[in-house]
């Protein structure tokens, strides 16, 4: 998952709170919804592949193209 400096962000931060999540499910302290983690890895993987997408910063570093 290559992007933007920004979309790189977003996507770490998502994936540090769902790391989070996923620890508390595992310590027992909260039920998360009955949602498998690889279910969640895969939305949030989704997610930011569509975000990068649209972002200009993204798409230019896909192309190889500079600003």
């Amino acid at each position: 998952m290559m992007g933007c400096r920004k979309c790189m962000g977003v996507s770490g931060a998502i994936f540090l709170v769902l790391g989070l999540l996923f620890l508390l499910v595992d310590l027992g302290i909260w039920d998360f919804w009955g949602i498998q983690w690889w279910s969640a890895v895969l939305i949030v993987l989704g997610i930011g592949k569509l975000a990068m997408k649209t972002c200009p910063d993204c798409m230019a570093i896909a192309t190889g193209k500079k600003k």
